[in-house]
């Protein structure tokens, strides 16, 4: 139910005093807020009346600096073309509204090094003769959406994270649009790069896929009691730890790979394993949602 004024007509509907208050506050329903926001995006009143409220609240200084900042660092605007001949575009408005949504999966060092990783197991598999590269892939695969989620959410990776936190579109909201962005980019990639190795006796290239996600969602919920970063070294260190401890280090390349291969097929291969990895993604998200709340403060420690 909107709570909104109506100009003569029920189905146009407009922000009222309250309304925008409360999105300022940030205790505005998600439903509410979404709507809210798609309606300012055509509406200059409303969207007026949004930012009095939000420049009432404790973070309008903050906001009005960084706007005065940003001004003052564009360049001076060029003339006007004739209003006929201005085409309308938001195109680019919603393209940069999304690539800071999406955080280091898709900008920042974050994909250059997924793509390193990549590379390089081509690289080591066919350049060099390497024997177990798939092993060795699956074996760290699943570790790096553990450390895209790690630093696509916090303080360290968005300077105003605690004013987008408190907004309607941060917390939770925010930190799953970054993990579905670091999923989206690391899973077909190094999935795609697992089936152009050799399996050497190394499970099949997407078995990873479930592990992957449930590490991922694993570090989000455990983000929510001791931090993204320690989350991260916790799921990511246990994940390495189960599959490269019972790996002897003096061992040859090839024994080396066949004893990583075999490792990774007890947690990796069967339908008891990958259901257990499903169950843990899915008591991984209900934990997620049942801390929602705690996703509006800084998680970066």
């Amino acid at each position: 139910m909107r709570h909104a004024t109506t100009n003569g007509d029920a189905r146009v509907w407009h922000v009222s005093d309250d309304l925008a208050a409360r999105y300022a506050e940030g205790v505005l329903p998600e439903p509410e807020a979404w709507s809210l926001e798609k309606h300012v995006e055509g509406c200059g009143g409303c969207a007026a009346t949004v930012s009095e409220a939000v420049r009432g609240t404790a973070a309008g200084p903050v906001l009005a600096e960084i706007r005065d900042a940003v001004l003052a660092s564009l360049p001076a605007p060029a003339p006007a073309a004739p209003a006929a001949r201005r085409p309308r575009r938001h195109v680019p408005h919603r393209f940069a509204r999304l690539l800071w949504a999406a955080g280091p999966a898709v900008r920042g060092a974050w994909l250059p090094a997924v793509l390193v990783v990549a590379a390089g197991a081509l690289a080591l598999a066919y350049g060099t003769g390497y024997p177990g590269v798939r092993a060795l892939l699956l074996a760290v695969a699943p570790v790096v959406p553990v450390a895209g989620v790690a630093l696509s959410y916090g303080p360290h990776a968005d300077p105003l994270h605690e004013v987008a936190a408190a907004t309607p579109g941060g917390g939770l909201r925010l930190a799953l649009t970054r993990t579905v962005a670091v999923l989206a980019v690391s899973l077909p990639l190094l999935t795609l790069t697992g089936l152009l190795l050799p399996a050497s006796g190394a499970p099949a290239a997407a078995a990873w896929l479930l592990p992957g996600l449930a590490l991922a969602l694993g570090s989000l919920a455990l983000a929510s009691f001791v931090g993204c970063r320690t989350a991260a070294l916790l799921t990511g260190g246990g994940w390495l730890l189960a599959v490269l401890g019972p790996v002897p280090a003096a061992s040859s390349g090839g024994a080396a790979g066949a004893r990583l291969a075999e490792q990774l097929s007890r947690c990796l291969d069967g339908v008891g394993a990958q259901s257990a990895w499903a169950s843990a993604a899915v008591l991984s998200a209900v934990l997620v949602t049942a801390r929602r709340p705690v996703y509006d403060r800084p998680l970066g420690r």
